[in-house]
């Protein structure tokens, strides 16, 4: 996965997640940034999408991160 990915879903990641996520392997930062671009592609963020692409990417990084916290 290119580092490119990675980098753009550090930066959609509110300041305090970024720094978890940064922290993590790099193999872990990778599998997040692939969920965190499939988040992207789903219907019910195509509207936020077209209306603001960073807060689209904001929401999908935030889901992301929640699905990927321990419980």
């Amino acid at each position: 996965m290119p580092t490119q990915t990675v980098e753009r879903f550090l930066a959609a990641l509110d300041p305090e997640h970024r720094d978890d996520v940064a922290g993590r392997p790099e193999a872990e930062q990778e599998r997040l940034a692939a969920a965190w671009e499939s988040e992207l592609a789903k219907d019910d963020l195509d509207t936020l999408d077209e209306l603001s692409p960073p807060a689209a990417e904001r929401e999908a990084a935030r889901r992301v991160v929640a699905g990927a916290e321990p419980e």
